[in-house]
This record gives C-alpha cells, sequence and structure tokens, in this order.
C-alpha cells in the first residue's frame, strides 16, 4: 500500500511548529460550536502527513475529525494539531520537547502518529524504535498519556523488516504503558476507494471511517478529569 512520495520532506523547524499550531487553532471553529459541558481536555496530535490533512485540508484531517466527534459524544476536546507532513520519527524526536512546551496548557493526552516515513525512507526498524524511545521518555517525564498509532509494514519490505517494524509498537507501548491501537488504518486500508489518489492518504470519507473506529479507544485513553 505505501509507496514513496519524493514531494514530501520532514521539516522540524521551530517556526513551521507555531505556524502548524496557529493554524490547527483556527480550524477548531466549527468543532467548538457543538454545545458541550465539564472541563477541557486538551489533546495533542503529533504525527505526519495522515494527521496533517494532505489533500484535504486541515479542517477535515483526522484529529479535526476526532476533536468534532469527541465533542459530538459531550466530551469537551480542545485539538492541536501540531503534525508535519514528511516527519520521520527522528525529525520527531527533535522537535517533540519544542513542540510541547509551546503549548499555552499542558496536553491531558498525546497521539503519537509516526513511523510511515521511516519506512518509505529505508529507516532502519532500529533507528526508529531509538527515535520513539526518546520520544516516549520525553512525554513519560512529563507525565503525559500516550495514545501509539501503530503502523504496518507493508510485506514487500521483506519479513525480517516486517517483523522487526511491526513489533515496534505493541513492544513500546507495553514498555511505556501507553494505549495502543495496533494499526490504526487497519478499517480502510483494504478498500481503495477510501483513500486519495496516491494510495496513501485517506479521503474524508475514509477519514470519517477511521474517526468512527478510533473514538471510542481516544476516549478511554483520556486521564480522568482532574
Amino acid at each position: 500500500m505505501l509507496v514513496a512520495i519524493v514531494s514530501l520532506s520532514a521539516c522540524g523547524s521551530e517556526a513551521e511548529t507555531l505556524d502548524r499550531t496557529a493554524e490547527s487553532e483556527a480550524a477548531t471553529s466549527a468543532a467548538e460550536s457543538i454545545e458541550v459541558a465539564g472541563p477541557e481536555r486538551h489533546i495533542f496530535a503529533f504525527g505526519d502527513s495522515l494527521f496533517a490533512g494532505y489533500g484535504v485540508g486541515l479542517e477535515n484531517s483526522y484529529p479535526a475529525d476526532l476533536e468534532r466527534a469527541l465533542r459530538e459524544r459531550g466530551i469537551n476536546a480542545q485539538m492541536v494539531n501540531a503534525a508535519i507532513s514528511g516527519e520521520t520519527s527522528g525529525a520527531g524526536a527533535k522537535r517533540l520537547a519544542f513542540a510541547l512546551d509551546a503549548q499555552k496548557t499542558k496536553p491531558d493526552l498525546v497521539l503519537l502518529e509516526l513511523g510511515g516515513n521511516d519506512m518509505l525512507r529505508g529507516i532502519s526498524p532500529d533507528e526508529t524504535r531509538s527515535n520513539f524511545e526518546d520520544m516516549l521518555v520525553e512525554l513519560q517525564g512529563r507525565d503525559i498519556p500516550v495514545v501509539l498509532m501503530g503502523m504496518r509494514s507493508p510485506p514487500n519490505y521483506g519479513p525480517e523488516f516486517q517483523q522487526q517494524f511491526d513489533a515496534l509498537y505493541p513492544e513500546l507501548a507495553q514498555k511505556y504503558d501507553a494505549a495502543l491501537i495496533p494499526f490504526w488504518l487497519e478499517t480502510i486500508y483494504q478498500d481503495p476507494a477510501l483513500f486519495q489518489d496516491d494510495r496513501i492518504h485517506p479521503t474524508e470519507k475514509g477519514i470519517d471511517r477511521l474517526v468512527d473506529a478510533t473514538v471510542e479507544q481516544i476516549e478511554k485513553a483520556l486521564p480522568p478529569a482532574g
């Protein structure tokens, strides 16, 4: 399913991180129009183009759609989308602390969605694992719960790579006590109609399907309101 996209390049600049945060805040207006009660629950979405709304716009991205779904369940969700298209786990590990420091409010939950671009660039699973460890240690040190949005290697990468890569997410989730969605594209990856022409990025309908399939798990991962 996954193929290389040469037009996307990782970027971890501080300026782009701030720009993405500002765009994310602007894209939440529709979700915020849904009346909810209770304390605000701040969710920080950190990932690549699958979170950044590539081809559908930030307002229709998975984090934006998820925020709407959570608010429809009565949860006063406030989502910050800090995803950057082309991001690798290495670039993410380098900018995570800065991105968190830039937040006005400490997140109640982080959705960590990276790894796909590592595969596309042929980065070894060992290196990917090390980068994830750095991010999970950072989040653990800040006492922020995490949901790992797991990915799966396609078979054409070879059985050894596939086995090592696919094992990353469950092993890291167990080691760092993170919630896990083993393969968060599970419900759509066999339906080409739910992907854009590049066969990598979901359509708006595909994103709706992903949110429907995962919103309950995200809700359960939110810690009790303090």
